[in-house]
């Protein structure tokens, strides 16, 4: 690791802890100015492919889901990092669970599970764009189980 100030090549590292998921940072310190300075240090995957709806293969792109996300919950209380633990884990998810390629049904279906426990009207929201919903009976399809349930829990 070059020193950003003197150039030299020859640093310790000093401390080391997890910041983010996947992501280490480290506090170095060069030995030759002595000066400290700060690492971030992100595990390269091996790329993941989403195979879309139509056959198409794009790169999985943790930024996509977030926006999503971040549209469903949009004016909803629902904090930023409980957005930010939903598109970690599935984030997690699909690495864990994939090698090279997910299908985006797998993907879509878990943004949803884990938004139907948040909140249900940012579940309803993503659903509608996921499953392009075309009309009033596509979203009451879609809320029947979710009133059924309620009406059990109250009984």
């Amino acid at each position: 690791m070059l020193c950003p100030f003197c150039r030299k090549g020859e640093t310790k590292v000093v401390d080391s802890r997890g910041s983010q998921e996947f992501v280490i940072r480290r506090r170095r310190e060069c030995l030759d100015c002595g000066r400290r300075f700060t690492t971030y240090e992100k595990i390269e995957e091996s790329p993941v492919t989403v195979i879309k709806k139509d056959g198409t293969r794009i790169p999985f792109d943790r930024q996509k889901i977030l926006a999503g996300v971040e549209k469903a919950c949009y004016k909803r209380p629902i904090s930023p990092e409980q957005i930010e633990r939903i598109v970690a884990d599935v984030e997690r998810n699909v690495y864990e669970n994939f090698d090279r390629e997910v299908p985006s049904r797998y993907v879509g279906e878990q943004v949803m599970n884990l938004l139907r426990l948040t909140d249900q009207v940012a579940y309803v929201r993503f659903a509608s764009v996921y499953r392009s919903f075309q009309d009033v009976n596509d979203f009451v399809q879609e809320l029947q189980p979710m009133l059924q349930n309620r009406q059990r829990r109250e009984r």
